[in-house]
């Protein structure tokens, strides 16, 4: 899924009942997208990412397969993800620190 948009290595996927949040890592970006579980109809999707100490980067509206993908300056940084499709959301805390 990598080249649907997200550089890097895949670091993490937060599964929540609608869909699941992949989160890409390279050596100096950190990158996510929410990802629909079942492609299809129109709905609202968002995705963020925040790196520690700096302001989120989001991309929100109604999509038929994935919100993003959005990307971050990290290095060395933690970073804070937040998706949602439809009714199903899900966040990180801080995490790749």
């Amino acid at each position: 899924m990598a080249g649907e948009g997200c550089g890097g290595r895949l670091a993490r996927t937060l599964p929540f009942s609608t869909g699941e949040v992949r989160i890409y890592k390279s050596r100096t970006q950190a990158c996510a997208m929410a990802v629909a579980r079942v492609p299809g109809e129109r709905r609202p999707m968002e995705v963020s990412i925040q790196p520690r100490g700096g302001a989120p980067v989001r991309d929100a509206g109604r999509f038929t397969r994935y919100a993003g993908p959005v990307t971050v300056g990290a290095i060395s940084r933690c970073v804070y993800v937040k998706g949602s499709v439809g009714a199903g959301s899900v966040d990180s805390g801080w995490i790749l620190c």
